[in-house]
């Protein structure tokens, strides 16, 4: 079966690798949000739709939106138009500007305090089997981010959106990204 050519760019030139910044970060943790119940690439494949949908993702903006942006984003057949979903994504911007003010290094230096740098890296003989579908950062990031009033994070949904943005390394050996420690 021959790659998804849109998989392999993304696994090439993003997935595992640090962002630190907060609209990025903010983008990665809706678009990982979003994926819930369905594929990555289904997500990657209507990504350009959900920049311009959500105008670039920034939580400033996003932060704002308000019934008749919810009622457009439901009409945009260019994106996952589930309104739990959409409604979360707004919320999760404020919540996120609200945990940034609050956070010494803002959204990342949140994230540094349940995943200290450098990221966690497999073993030399680790293997697809070895991957788990979250981690005990992971599920705590997920609680902690519930008191805070995110929605759709769960433990698999933060250790997915972890290994997205580079504060876990997943990769395997034999992949050109993975480096044993």
């Amino acid at each position: 079966m021959a790659a998804d050519a849109a998989m392999v760019r993304y696994h090439d030139d993003e997935w595992g690798i640090q962002v630190r910044d907060p609209v990025e970060l903010f983008e990665r943790l809706a678009l990982e949000s979003f994926q819930a119940g369905l594929s990555w690439s289904t997500i990657l494949r209507k990504r350009a739709a959900f920049r311009a949908a959500f105008e670039g993702f920034d939580p400033v903006v996003v932060s704002r939106y308000d019934a008749t942006d919810v009622a457009r984003l439901m009409s945009d057949a260019g994106i996952v138009r589930n309104r739990a979903k959409i409604e979360a994504t707004i919320g999760n911007a404020r919540a996120s500007l609200d945990l940034a003010a609050a956070t010494t290094g803002g959204f990342a230096g949140y994230l540094d305090g349940f995943v200290p740098p450098p990221p966690p890296r497999q073993p030399p003989d680790a293997t697809p089997a070895d991957l788990p579908a979250f981690s005990p950062a992971a599920k705590a990031l997920s609680i902690d981010l519930r008191t805070r009033g995110f929605r759709f994070v769960g433990p698999t949904i933060v250790y997915a959106f972890l290994q997205s943005v580079g504060w876990v390394d997943d990769h395997l050996p034999g992949c050109f990204r993975y480096q044993a420690d």
